[in-house]
């Protein structure tokens, strides 16, 4: 920071200019000295950030509704839809509220902002941010690996959507009967089992009920229904087990492929051509479920759907569960942890109020998962009524809810593969936009951190990412595949790994780098400080629910299993090396660097924990290193 004074060239007296050295097109804007003339020092590093100018420009957002609209399309996934209705179901229907907005306020909307402020900042991504506090630089490469893992199971969920789009588009949807190859003797559908012949007998020493099936005795614990063997035995063709990895699913292949080309040509020219994308993939969700809310609402039983998911059950707040899911659902349905926020808010010209901009977004996040939970219900209680069952019983989360609950839902509906073509291109929307957005996070904390050696080189990169993301997702697309799904899902982006980053990011630099001279550099972007309530969550509450939730977690744990097929234990080990492989990257990168930094206790901690540098010098720093890495790149 400068100061001079100088007259005004409005004829009067002196005034106090402020001046900071802009990060050129290295670190993402363009340079803006607006000193009196230049001492030596200025024409210096006007010359060093001509050399660096050599380098294509970075990139930028063309627009602030460019910039809103894909962090709208970040936070906006799938949970919204699925797991967010299910857990108020699961947690006292309208009482989950009250936990959710309390950890909203306390931990969710507080790193929000700081994450987003960070990125617009210091104007470089997920990696390089830690030169805030060094020796947390293992944050940015656990994020980048969370990154991998979320990647390569995330978008399976779109290739599935994307099948049953296709297998949609036909006169009559293919789950509706039991006459089709894939179907077994046991297949009756759930709206046609009040027409069978049934009755009550002892086996084993227990009633049961046993129903007749095309000339068989089967009891009800044995039918199946053509919904849950469309999806096992059609889509999945799942096998027995994890142990039974069995063959390449060739049509989920193909659509798992497709999907990989559509992220790859939304992020391939970066966040001008992003922010353009997004437009479509952020809005069209809302028209598809406003579409599909008035549809529901005026079905039968619509409106007891409805009771069930907002009637709070206040029994329930005392269980710890209900807080520990409140705490998972707002880490992961906001895009936390990963460096995506940081990646997005790094393309902000520097003077955005980005605080501003956070609690837009907030506010568009939450309304639309409590939304969401209205157009879910109101089908969830018109096939309770249909199927002459308590709500309770047909409510499911995860892939149960998109594959199994929604599909038999439209049964009943005139036009019933038109609904399911809306639902499931809705699905694909919502969560495409959240790929390809954690997608550039990743790409762009990679190339910050290189930028000499990959910036010109963004398109084959990202082409590379991308094909050995599709390679690895193949594995979940095998007839066991749905088996490796889950596995990644309990471990490796699981919400102790989140927690266990986000801990250590709020730490970082609310405690080490000073939650002081963080709101000095808020001030200098948005022109005032914001409320001291942020400082409060930054240093207390936020890094304890984390540390509480994370711990409850553990003490919690359960192995896990997909339905009742219970894993083997080496398949319990994958999971925790898929989990380790990004946690453990926060302590042992802060024992390498300590251990190589030469120094006294006082000189490491003020070079690796608490740096002297505010955040003007900080990005004067940055680009005098940027200019560095330059010269030395041009010289091999």
């Amino acid at each position: 920071m400068y100061t001079n004074s100088a007259s005004d060239g409005d004829g009067g007296g002196d005034v106090r200019k402020h001046e900071s050295l802009e990060m050129s097109k290295e670190l993402g804007h363009t340079t803006s000295l607006q000193s009196s003339p230049p001492t030596t020092t200025d024409t210096s590093n006007k010359q060093q950030l001509v050399k660096i100018e050599q380098l294509p420009d970075r990139g930028s957002w063309s627009s602030k509704m460019d910039f809103i609209l894909s962090v709208v399309g970040l936070a906006i996934g799938l949970g919204n839809v699925w797991r967010f209705p299910y857990l108020c179901y699961k947690n006292g229907g309208g009482a989950f509220i009250l936990p959710y907005i309390i950890t909203l306020f306390l931990a969710g909307i507080p790193m929000f902002f700081m994450e987003l402020a960070l990125g617009q900042m210091l104007t470089i991504g997920g990696l390089g941010v830690f030169k805030i506090a060094p020796i947390f630089k293992g944050i940015g490469y656990a994020a980048a690996v969370m990154s991998c893992w979320m990647n390569v199971y995330y978008i399976v969920i779109l290739a599935w959507a994307v099948f049953y789009f296709f297998m949609s588009m036909r006169a009559d949807v293919p789950w509706r009967t039991c006459n089709n190859w894939w179907n077994t003797v046991n297949c009756v559908s759930q709206y046609e089992r009040k027409n069978l012949h049934c009755w009550d007998t002892i086996i084993n020493g227990t009633t049961q009920k046993v129903c007749s099936v095309s000339a068989l005795n089967i009891t009800s614990l044995e039918l199946t229904d053509p919904v849950k063997e469309f999806w096992e035995r059609r889509a999945l063709q799942i096998s027995h087990g994890i142990e039974e990895i069995g063959n390449i699913r060739w049509e989920l292949a193909g659509t798992l492929l497709l999907v990989w080309i559509l992220c790859y040509f939304c992020i391939w020219k970066g966040v001008k051509w992003t922010g353009k994308v997004v437009y479509f993939t952020a809005l069209f969700p809302y028209v598809l479920l406003t579409i599909l809310l008035v549809r529901g609402i005026t079905l039968p039983g619509a409106l007891e759907g409805i009771k069930f998911y907002i009637i709070p059950n206040f029994s329930k707040l005392t269980n710890s569960e209900v807080w520990i899911d409140a705490v998972t659902q707002i880490f992961f349905s906001y895009g936390l942890g990963l460096g995506t926020l940081v990646a997005l808010g790094s393309y902000n010209k520097f003077t955005n109020n980005v605080y501003k901009d956070a609690l837009i977004v907030c506010t568009v996040n939450s309304s639309t998962s409590m939304f969401a939970g209205f157009v879910i219900f109101s089908v969830i209680g018109f096939m309770a009524h249909e199927q002459q069952r308590p709500v309770a019983d047909v409510a499911a989360s995860g892939p149960g809810l998109a594959f199994l609950v929604y599909p038999s839902a439209v049964l009943q509906l005139p036009g019933s593969p038109m609904w399911s073509c809306l639902f499931f291109f809705m699905l694909l929307l919502i969560g495409l936009d959240s790929q390809f957005c954690t997608m550039e996070g990743f790409i762009t904390a990679i190339i910050d951190e290189w930028p000499q050696l990959l910036r010109k080189r963004k398109e084959i990169f990202i082409a590379i990412v991308c094909a050995l993301s599709y390679l690895v997702g193949l594995t979940c697309i095998t007839q066991g595949g749905m088996y490796i799904f889950q596995i990644l899902d309990s471990y490796a982006v699981s919400g102790f790994c989140l927690l266990w980053l986000i801990f250590f990011e709020c730490v970082s630099i609310s405690w080490c780098y000073g939650v002081d001279r963080f709101y000095d550099g808020i001030k200098d972007m948005i022109g005032y400080y914001p409320t001291v309530w942020w400082k409060f969550c930054w240093c207390v509450t936020t890094p304890a629910i984390c540390l509480g939730v994370f711990f409850f977690n553990i003490v919690q744990w359960t192995p896990i299993k997909y339905l009742d097929y219970s894993y083997p234990w080496w398949a319990h080990a994958f999971g925790w090396f898929t989990a380790l492989s990004s946690m453990l990257y926060i302590p042992l990168y802060m024992f390498w660097l300590w251990k190589r930094t030469p120094g006294e206790l006082s000189e490491k901690i003020r070079a690796l924990v608490r740096i002297d540098e505010d955040v003007t010098r900080l990005r004067e720093k940055m680009l005098r290193e940027a200019y560095v890495k330059e010269i030395e790149f041009n010289s091999l």
